[in-house]
């Protein structure tokens, strides 16, 4: 290897040696996507609590809510936010999910205020207990059964 380099001449030497060198130094770590978007609702929403990242979920806590999630991008989905209260979800829990939809999905906040609610309005005895829809090209599938009820909002990756 020392005659090669010998051969190539001094400037090259130089170049092909810091080209080695930069292959050799360590990384820096760079923060996933997903962190910094639980960071931000960290940030945004008074009282969340970061919890264990798994399988592409961070889990999040919240006085508000029984369960929230952050899901992050999948084979279907770019980002998905899960929550879970009680069976008629309170005022406090759909203005939570309202301002988390809206720091997740870049959206005005009031807009997905109406978009929650719409959701949970349309479970009952015509549409049933288990709802989709789309609303501001996002997708909401709400959820009850006899003690709680749940909202998914989620983002095709197509879109």
């Amino acid at each position: 290897m020392k005659s090669y380099i010998y051969s190539l001449g001094r400037p090259a030497a130089v170049a092909v040696l810091v080209a080695l060198g930069a292959l050799l130094l360590p990384q820096t770590a760079r923060a996933d996507r997903c962190d910094d978007l639980a960071k931000d609702l960290k940030n945004g929403i008074d009282g969340i609590k970061i919890g264990q990242t798994a399988a592409g979920t961070v889990y999040l806590a919240h006085p508000k809510a029984r369960e929230i999630t952050l899901g992050c991008s999948s084979k279907n989905f770019s980002n998905q936010l899960f929550g879970k209260t009680d069976r008629k979800p309170p005022p406090a829990f759909v203005d939570l999910m309202a301002s988390a939809a809206a720091i997740v999905f870049t959206l005005p906040k009031d807009d997905m205020a109406r978009g929650v609610t719409r959701c949970y309005r349309r479970l009952g005895i015509f549409r049933g207990d288990d709802v989709a829809s789309r609303y501001r090209r996002l997708d909401m599938r709400c959820a009850r059964t006899k003690t709680e009820s749940s909202i998914t909002i989620s983002r095709s990756k197509d879109q």
